[in-house]
């Protein structure tokens, strides 16, 4: 059911009925390491390429899912997914051998709640009985893309972050589990007018801000409502920039804050201000904040997944970074 302007709240009983994660070899060595279903200690993950690695990392994670969950392919009503790779092409690539009515769907590293938002909304409104939220990212495909191929070897400031090697994975149902999902929020696009492709986390910052005070303002509920309030992607940097942010908007998260891009990584790993990409804020949700949700160690999570909406052709244009926010609430069930 829409509430308030941007927001949807899900009161047809929507569950995450499962979720799988893979991530690749500098994952496999961060804090996180155990909550995560596929580990790889090969960045090509025995592919050919940095592109089919990051394919073979969503197959992973969406044969993970399905195994636990107990289903088939043809189980699934319909799929929404994505990456960072011009056209989405590794998830074409992926999705090209499985019989799943599918949606590529793009918001940069906000994907993550992108594709779990409408798979709710379409869950909600009877539309699927199970649908899928898949993304992924691959530090040295979004390299090539973005900025200059790894082996470049060029100095970055330590605004800039590290993409994700990762892929996560949901399935949506009514079926009953732990997790129930609550309510959703759909972003704006904010352009704060910031052109430095080396740190999006301060670009970042004004969107979460905006989805999140909107989110608060439909749902008629404080910060404190939550345990926890977890953005995606604006890692060291952006973080201080959203709490000041939603200070003086009146609402004080400083509580209840934390960011997946802080937490896949150790302070002693050289992540530069810390993680970033599709696949960040997927595995750490769909791996760590499920298990703990699962535990009854966190009751309510609200997941701010943020992405930069640019280009490589728009930055050397010295066009300024578009940004977005999308917000899913995750509840423990009793």
């Amino acid at each position: 059911m829409k509430v308030g302007s941007q927001s949807w709240k899900f009161n047809n009983s929507v569950f995450l009925l499962e979720t799988g994660t893979a991530v690749g070899p500098l994952e496999s060595q961060g804090p996180l390491k155990d909550d995560f279903d596929v580990l790889y200690d090969d960045p090509y993950c025995g592919q050919k390429s940095w592109e089919q690695a990051e394919s073979q990392l969503m197959r992973s994670a969406i044969h993970q899912a399905l195994t636990k969950a107990q289903l088939k392919e043809n189980d699934v009503t319909v799929a929404f997914a994505g990456d960072l790779v011009n056209q989405i092409v590794p998830t074409h690539y992926a999705f090209r051998e499985m019989d799943i009515p599918f949606f590529g769907v793009y918001g940069a590293c906000s994907t993550a709640m992108e594709s779990l938002l409408l798979s709710s909304i379409f869950i909600d409104s009877d539309s699927a009985k199970i649908a899928l939220a898949a993304t992924s990212s691959h530090n040295s495909s979004a390299e090539r893309q973005f900025r200059n191929p790894t082996e470049y070897g060029g100095p970055k400031p330590e605004t800039a972050q590290y993409t994700v090697t990762g892929s996560g994975v949901a399935l949506v149902s009514h079926k009953r589990t732990k997790i129930r999902i609550e309510s959703g929020t759909v972003g704006f696009i904010v352009d704060a007018a910031q052109k430095n492709p080396l740190d999006m986390g301060s670009a970042m910052a004004p969107a979460a801000a905006q989805t999140i005070k909107q989110h608060f303002k439909d749902l008629g509920v404080e910060p404190s409502y939550y345990d926890l309030i977890l953005t995606g992607d604006l890692a060291r940097c952006g973080s201080p920039i959203l709490i000041d942010i939603l200070k003086q908007e009146g609402y004080d998260i400083s509580q209840q804050h934390n960011d997946c891009g802080k937490l896949i990584y150790s302070e002693d790993q050289s992540v530069f201000s810390g993680g970033s990409g599709c696949g960040c804020c997927a595995v750490v949700t769909y791996g760590h904040i499920k298990k703990l949700l699962e535990e009854k160690k966190l009751k309510r999570v609200l997941v701010v997944a943020t992405g930069a909406l640019l280009n490589p052709l728009i930055v050397q244009q010295k066009e300024t970074i578009p940004c977005i926010a999308h917000a899913v609430a995750l509840c423990a069930e009793d």
